[in-house]
C-alpha cells in the first residue's frame, strides 16, 4: 500500500488556481492543491493526462478559454514556454490579466518557508550532486530521517512530505524551474557551472544566465552560495554575490586550490572552509565519481553539507558510498577487458566532454538529434577515441565532422553500434570502454534519454549473451 504524502497546499483564496500541463508534477500539484481545499481547473492536450487530473478532482477545462481574472495563480509545467521563443498563449493570456505565473517549487516554498531550502543548478552536474547530497544527508543518521530530495531529479516536490522548520529540502532546479519562482529563497544555493545550453528558451546567454541566477534570491536571513569556478560566468557571479554583503560565498574547483574553498587536486579532495586546508578523501577509488566533472560534484556537494553542519569525515563516507546515478557515467556491464558505460544524459557536446575526458581508450557511440554547436569543442579529446560510431538523425553529419579526427563507423541504429563497438573493443590489449555519450538530444529515436540508455544497457546485455553462446557452441 502506497501512503499518501502528509501535505497539503493552502492557497488564501476563494479563486481557483489553474494548472497547465498535467505530466508528473502537474499531477502531483493538483493532488496538493485539492488536499489543501483549492478549486482546481486543468488542461493538458493529452487526454489520458486530463483523464488523470478529472480523477484527482480537477476541473478539465481549456484554460485558453477561461477567464484569468477570476483565477488566483497559473501553475505552469517548466517544459512549457514562459518566454522564449514565444510565450504559450495561456502564459499571455494569464499575464493581461496580472494572474501570477508560478511553478510547482515557488508553491513548496510558501508553504514551508522555514525548511532549509538547498537548491542546485547548473548546465551539467546538477542531478548528481543534488543525488550526492540527498545521499550523504541520509548516511548521517539524524538528518537523514527528515531530507527530502527532488525537484527536476526524482519525485516530484509536490508529492514530498510538509517538511518541518529547519529540516532539509535538497532541490535540483533547473532554468525553466527557477524562471517559475517568484519569491522561493534559498538557504544555501549551488551553481555549478554555466555553458550554452537551452539558449532557445531563454533568448541568449544572458537571459540564460538571468535565469540561473534567480537561484541566488536574496531572503531576509544571511545565505549560503556554493559556487563553481572553473567557468566564466560563474566568477563573475561569486565576486558580485561577495560584493553584495549578504552572502557567505564558497568556492569549489576541480581544476585548482581555492582558497578558503574547497577544491580537487589530482583527485584529493581540500576543505580550506575554515583555513586549514584538509585533506578530507581520496575520490580516484570511487568508481560512481569518474572524471574532473564528478570531482566539481563531489567538492559542491562536500560544501553544502559542510554547510548544513555535517563534518568532513561523515560527508566523506557518504562520497565512498555513493551508488551513482543512471544513464550517468554508468556502468552497465563488463566483458572481458571492456567496461560499458551508459552517459545517456550527455544530450549537448559539452556534457559528453566529461565523459570522453575520463576514459583513455574508448569506443564511442554518438548521435541523435542535434544540438546547435554539433560536436564543437570535443576535438581535443579524439586522440582518445579508438572509434566512433555514429546512430540517428546526426550520423551522416557528425561523421563529415569526423574526418581526419578519428575513425568512425555510420551505423543509425544502436544495435549495429553495440555490435560493432564491442567487435572491436574485444581485440583491445588493455582496459577499454564503449560509451554511449551521445552529445545529442534522443528524440528521433527514442522517448527520452532515459529510454535510450535503456535500450543501450538491454543491446549490451544482449551482444554479450550472444558472444557467449558462440564461445560455447565453439568449445
Amino acid at each position: 500500500m502506497t501512503t499518501a504524502p502528509d501535505n497539503h497546499i493552502a492557497i488564501s483564496s476563494n479563486r481557483p488556481v489553474a494548472v497547465m500541463g498535467l505530466a508528473r508534477s502537474g499531477l502531483a500539484t493538483i493532488r496538493a492543491l485539492k488536499r489543501g481545499g483549492s478549486d482546481v481547473i486543468a488542461w493538458d492536450d493529452n487526454a489520458d493526462r486530463r483523464a488523470e487530473a478529472e480523477a484527482l478532482g480537477a476541473n478539465i477545462r481549456d484554460l485558453l478559454e477561461t477567464d484569468f481574472t477570476e483565477v488566483e495563480s497559473l501553475i505552469l509545467a517548466p517544459g512549457i514556454p514562459l518566454t522564449h521563443p514565444a510565450p504559450h498563449p495561456v502564459v499571455v493570456k494569464a499575464e493581461a490579466a496580472n494572474t501570477e505565473v508560478i511553478g510547482d517549487i515557488e508553491l513548496l516554498y510558501r508553504a514551508q518557508p522555514a525548511a532549509r531550502h538547498v537548491g542546485i543548478t547548473g548546465t551539467n552536474g546538477k542531478s548528481t550532486t543534488t543525488a550526492l547530497i540527498g545521499h550523504i544527508l541520509n548516511q548521517q543518521a539524524e538528518a537523514g530521517k527528515h531530507v527530502q530530495v527532488g525537484g527536476n531529479i526524482g519525485m516530484p516536490v509536490l508529492d514530498f512530505n510538509l517538511p518541518e522548520p529547519r529540516d532539509p529540502v535538497v532541490l535540483e532546479l533547473s532554468s525553466y524551474q527557477l524562471d517559475l519562482t517568484r519569491n522561493a529563497v534559498f538557504s544555501i544555493a549551488c551553481l555549478l557551472n554555466v555553458t550554452p545550453d537551452h539558449l532557445d528558451r531563454h533568448g541568449d546567454m544572458e537571459g540564460y544566465i538571468a535565469a540561473k541566477k534567480r537561484i541566488f534570491r536574496r531572503g531576509a536571513m544571511p545565505q549560503d552560495a556554493v559556487i563553481g569556478i572553473d567557468s566564466a560566468p560563474t566568477v563573475t557571479i561569486a565576486s558580485e554575490l561577495e560584493k553584495a554583503g549578504h552572502w557567505r560565498v564558497t568556492r569549489i574547483s576541480s581544476e585548482g586550490r581555492v582558497e578558503g574553498g574547497v577544491y580537487v587536486l589530482n583527485g584529493v579532495l581540500y576543505d580550506d572552509i575554515d583555513g586549514l586546508d584538509e585533506a578530507v578523501c581520496d575520490l580516484m577509488p570511487i568508481e560512481t565519481l569518474p572524471g574532473r566533472h564528478n570531482w566539481q560534484n563531489a567538492a559542491a556537494a562536500y560544501a553544502c553539507c559542510k554547510r548544513l553542519g555535517l563534518d568532513a569525515e561523515t560527508i566523506a563516507t557518504g562520497l565512498a558510498s555513493f551508488p551513482g546515478l543512471a544513464h550517468r557515467q554508468q556502468i552497465v556491464a563488463r566483458y572481458k577487458r571492456i567496461s560499458f558505460v551508459n552517459d545517456s544524459k550527455a544530450t549537448n557536446a559539452d556534457a559528453a566532454s566529461k565523459a570522453l575526458g575520463s576514459y583513455p581508450r574508448i569506443f564511442w557511440i554518438a548521435g541523435g538529434k542535434a544540438k546547435d554547436g554539433g560536436l564543437s569543442g570535443l576535438e581535443g579529446l579524439m586522440d582518445r577515441v579508438r572509434h566512433a560510431y555514429l546512430i540517428g538523425d546526426a550520423a551522416n553529419d557528425f561523421g563529415a565532422w569526423c574526418e581526419g579526427k578519428c575513425a568512425y563507423t555510420i551505423c543509425k541504429t544502436m544495435d549495429k553500434a553495440v555490435a560493432e563497438a564491442t567487435a572491436l573493443a574485444v581485440n583491445e590489449r588493455k582496459e577499454s570502454v564503449v560509451l554511449l555519450s551521445p552529445a545529442c538530444a534522443s528524440f528521433d529515436q527514442f522517448d527520452s534519454f532515459e529510454h535510450r540508455g535503456d535500450v543501450f544497457a538491454a543491446t549490451v546485455t544482449s551482444v554479450i549473451r550472444t558472444r557467449q553462446q558462440m564461445m560455447e557452441a565453439q568449445q
